[in-house]
């Protein structure tokens, strides 16, 4: 299982992935989920999956491979001309990925199925978030939805619809989004550390902040630490039940 978020604040995109992949309770291993395309001055784009693995990885082997040759399936994510273009791309390449591994054609609810979070910003254009399903179509982040989660999303979801606000930091982003890692983690086995934040700043065109997170990582033991702290007090504070 994997949990991604990608997140958009007045003052540009925040993502954060696991790394944790099972087949099993006994097969489990890190894989980085979080693929980068950075031409500094020019274009970053982020890309995080969720899924079966080796569609994932394929898909992103493919872009990446595409990147490093002339393609003959047009424009690669180094080339398009917008984060639209780019979404298209990536969703025709799930496509392409997903029929050439079922046996039974192309199906966005077979074994070989990978959703992805797209997001990023092109010169000359405003910084765009996407949702890419396994079927290769896909939806953009607007003011109403202004988050995509892929995954393992449930048990971290209520904290960032109650605590989300536009305006926010980039630290206090960053403590939301670990409050809802550490929800999901204590909750699913299946989501593990380390986890992968990536910041990236609206007109700056270069990634601002790239970090792995580990379990011994300070921060995120204190956050941990008081969240579930926080957690037990706001509960001793409600009023018990009457008899």
């Amino acid at each position: 299982m994997t949990y991604c978020v990608g997140l958009m604040i007045d003052r540009g995109l925040v993502f954060m992935s696991d790394t944790r992949t099972n087949a099993g309770v006994d097969s489990i291993s890190t894989f980085r989920k979080m693929q980068v395309w950075e031409v500094p001055g020019e274009r970053v784009i982020v890309l995080m999956s969720a899924g079966n693995l080796a569609t994932t990885q394929a898909v992103v082997s493919l872009l990446d491979e595409r990147c490093r040759s002339i393609s003959e399936h047009g424009p690669t994510v180094l080339e398009t001309s917008s984060m639209y273009q780019t979404a298209r791309l990536v969703g025709n390449t799930v496509k392409e990925v997903i029929a050439s591994s079922s046996p039974d054609g192309h199906r966005g609810d077979s074994y070989f199925s990978a959703s992805f979070i797209l997001g990023g910003q092109i010169k000359g254009s405003e910084p765009r978030l996407f949702h890419i399903y396994p079927e290769g179509n896909f939806i953009e982040s607007t003011e109403d939805t202004p988050f995509f989660q892929i995954g393992e999303t449930k048990y971290g979801k209520p904290i960032i619809v109650r605590a989300y606000d536009r305006q926010m930091t980039f630290p206090e982003t960053v403590k939301l989004l670990m409050v809802s890692f550490d929800s999901t983690l204590k909750s699913n086995l299946s989501v593990g550390l380390p986890i992968d934040l990536l910041f990236y700043e609206r007109d700056s065109l270069k990634v601002k902040l790239q970090r792995r997170i580990s379990q011994d990582d300070p921060y995120f033991r204190t956050i941990t630490d008081g969240w579930s702290n926080a957690l037990r007090a706001a509960f001793a504070s409600l009023p018990d039940f009457p008899e």
